[in-house]
């Protein structure tokens, strides 16, 4: 039998594969393969975990959002209603101003016009009165023509007032 270089390299290769099995280096390997496939799945659960766990989050957000946005579409459709009743009643107040100015301004009107009708009636008076007292004058002399004058006068005065 002849031995050649292949022939060392192999048995040393047989002898070195041997030697690792009799040193239980496959157990090592295999161990520490487990271990590392332990670790993976760990982590792997522990991903699926905040998973789940950022979903809930998400969900929990969402409808936070959800009820932020019905909140306020309420205050905003109450601050409209608000406006809406607020520039009804100033309208209200408004025309009620108007029109309370309005009749204020009529009462003054005819509080104008009453007086000035009060002096022509009064201007009037006394001129009738004057033009009584001449005629009257002109017709009737001496004393009692001037009791007569003074007590028609007065009358008319009476009457006038």
């Amino acid at each position: 039998m002849h031995f050649d270089a292949e022939f060392f390299v192999a048995l040393g290769f047989v002898i070195f594969v041997l030697l690792l099995g009799y040193m239980g280096v496959h157990k090592k390997i295999t161990e520490a393969l487990d271990g590392r496939i332990r670790k993976i799945e760990g982590e792997l659960a522990e991903a699926n975990r905040l998973r789940i766990e950022a979903e809930g989050i998400l969900a929990s957000y969402q409808s936070k959002a959800a009820a932020a946005e019905k909140e306020a579409a309420a205050i905003v459709a109450q601050a409209r209603a608000e406006a809406e009743a607020l520039a009804k009643e100033t309208a209200e107040r408004m025309a009620d101003f108007v029109e309370r100015r309005k009749k204020q301004a009529e009462s003054k009107i005819a509080l104008a016009e009453a007086q000035a009708t009060a002096e022509v009636r009064a201007a009037a008076a006394d001129a009738a009165v004057k033009a009584a007292e001449t005629v009257i004058r002109s017709q009737v002399s001496g004393a009692a023509g001037q009791d007569l004058i003074q007590k028609g006068i007065g009358d008319i005065t009476r009457l006038m007032n």
